[in-house]
């Protein structure tokens, strides 16, 4: 094969392979629009994929409006199923399809039929909820903000066989009390309903985010709550744009960067540094201006087109970007050596921001040397009091925000993602660290050594 046939054959292939992925990442749109085959099996590919169920088991359905039921299948490899193995039950009890229904048909039916506004059912065993069931207790969600109104109160249903009548009874017991929408099963997992499947979904992994977090925040020493106060200030507190343009360009470099942007959100998302329901990424793209992810679309189906263009303090009309919009903004304007920040939640510097706990990087050589000493602030300064939080960034890469996030900035937006892994990788060994000994954190002068070794300012 020639040299310019050669080029040829990779170039053709490339962009047939990228066609393919963007075609399947636009089928993850609006998953709520697609028919409840096609629903079932995103959602259980990423509970699968998120290590949050195994092979054989947990099982999602659907009710659709008439009244039937779209159930995963029974003893199928939850890691290879397909739309075809998706099984249908009618609601006059005909049943359609290539298997058995999940053996755990009998408590789907019967939440079913005690919550009328419920039409998605995920039931899986992600290991903190299971620790939970364990315990038998259910998580306080009010550890950050957006988590409480997410998941709400959470039920507790006792004990039964495992797709028994006598399971399904207790189970509906619980779901008849409307405050719940998640219900621990003792000794079992977690099944949650939802409005449709995204909504059930985002609030599963939002509470095994929570779980995990109050874990690991347990091992650190303890778990600080908020109260409803300071839960309510999240969503009527925090500073936002409030005015709209309507010329919008998207000149070439722009275009790029919201590219980019989605890649990284996507890859977050598949790493376990992001969930659905909280993610802040943003870039700066000309002077002041940038670009930001937007508010309630749910982080693993962000587009190009749905990342909000900030020109001149405005946003762009007919998107609305992320409540953090003010804080990146005077980040921007404060910092011009910043050019990216991310905002997000992974489950071991959640860890220590729950706890109060020292993130502390010198115990790492390299760690430190990426991210420099990491300071927390008191949850409610990035609602109150935004100049101070921006300044901080003159000489801080990483804050921890008590109860809330974690904000990562950089010069280049895969550098800032750098610097998030190796935080949250730290944040893990420090975590894990925990149950052999005492933290053994490096001198002075050793730090200094690193200054010097690595010409760190």
């Amino acid at each position: 094969m020639s040299k310019l046939k050669l080029i040829y054959w990779k170039t053709l292939t490339s962009l047939i392979y990228n066609l393919k992925h963007i075609h399947i990442e636009m089928k993850q749109l609006d998953v709520n629009l697609m028919h409840p085959v096609e629903q079932i099996h995103v959602i259980i590919g990423r509970i699968y994929r998120s290590g949050m169920t195994t092979t054989s088991g947990g099982n999602i359905s659907i009710r659709d409006g008439n009244g039937d039921i779209w159930i995963t299948p029974s003893g199928v490899d939850k890691g290879a199923l397909m739309t075809k193995d998706i099984m249908l039950v009618k609601k006059d009890g005909t049943i359609e399809g290539l298997h058995k229904p999940s053996s755990e048909l009998p408590f789907h039916k019967a939440i079913y039929e005690s919550r009328p506004e419920i039409n998605a059912i995920i039931h899986a065993h992600p290991p903190a909820l299971v620790a939970f069931s364990i315990a038998r207790k259910v998580p306080d969600t009010k550890i950050v903000p957006q988590a409480h109104s997410i998941c709400g109160e959470v039920g507790f249903a006792p004990y039964g066989t495992p797709g028994s009548e006598d399971l399904g009874k207790k189970i509906a017991n619980e779901f008849k009390d409307t405050r719940y929408k998640a219900v621990i099963m003792e000794n079992h997992g977690i099944v949650l309903g939802g409005i449709d499947m995204m909504d059930a979904y985002q609030r599963f992994e939002t509470l095994e985010f929570c779980s995990r977090t109050i874990i690991n925040g347990q091992r650190l020493g303890g778990v600080n709550y908020l109260t409803d106060e300071q839960v309510a200030k999240y969503v009527n507190h925090l500073p936002a744009t409030k005015s709209y343009f309507m010329d919008v360009e998207h000149p070439s470099i722009e275009r790029a960067l919201r590219s980019e942007m989605v890649s990284i959100i996507r890859r977050a998302c598949n790493q376990g540094l992001m969930i659905s329901t909280y993610g802040t990424v943003s870039v700066r793209w000309k002077n002041d201006d940038f670009l930001i992810t937007p508010r309630n679309v749910a982080r693993w189906d962000i587009v190009p087109d749905d990342i909000v263009q900030i020109k001149n303090g405005m946003s762009e009309a007919g998107k609305i970007p992320s409540r953090s919009v003010a804080l990146h903004q005077r980040i921007y304007q404060l910092n011009p050596h910043i050019n990216s920040i991310i905002c997000t939640q992974p489950v071991n510097l959640m860890a220590h921001a729950v706890s109060g706990s020292k993130f502390d990087v010198r115990t790492i050589p390299e760690s430190w040397i990426f991210l420099q000493d990491v300071p927390s602030i008191p949850f409610g300064l990035i609602y109150n009091d935004i100049d101070k939080v921006a300044e901080m960034f003159n000489h801080n890469r990483v804050v921890l925000v008590e109860n809330d996030s974690v904000f990562v900035t950089g010069d280049k937006l895969l550098s800032t993602f750098d610097y998030l892994e190796v935080a949250e990788f730290s944040a893990n060994s420090l975590v894990m660290a925990t149950s052999i000994g005492k933290l053994s954190p490096i001198s002075d002068k050793e730090i200094e050594d690193l200054r010097i070794a690595f010409n760190v300012k």
